[in-house]
């Protein structure tokens, strides 16, 4: 099931461009075309990357499950990194 609008900590997968396939969360939201997304390797929280949202598959599941809450401030690149390889490991 896709979503239709991000927020924050919602994971996503390119479908678009030389990063198709990757997942990232969702740090930030621009406005209605526009999101940051980080992976916490090649897209680090100092340095996000802008992701068009027509270029996303938004999930229906948060980072904040898998142990990288945006909301306490507490995340950084490494807990977001575990978190994503936990939510590849939950898909396969």
């Amino acid at each position: 099931m896709k979503l239709k609008t991000p927020t924050v900590g919602t994971i996503c997968i390119s479908t678009q461009g030389r990063d198709k396939g990757n997942i990232y969360a969702v740090q930030t939201v621009i406005d209605e075309r526009f999101v940051l997304a980080v992976d916490g390797i090649r897209a680090k929280l100092d340095s996000p990357k802008r992701k068009n949202i027509k270029h996303l598959y938004l999930t229906p599941r948060n980072s904040a499950q898998y142990g990288a809450d945006f909301s306490d401030g507490k995340v950084n690149d490494c807990t977001l990194a575990y978190a994503i390889k936990q939510y590849k490991n939950s898909q396969n």
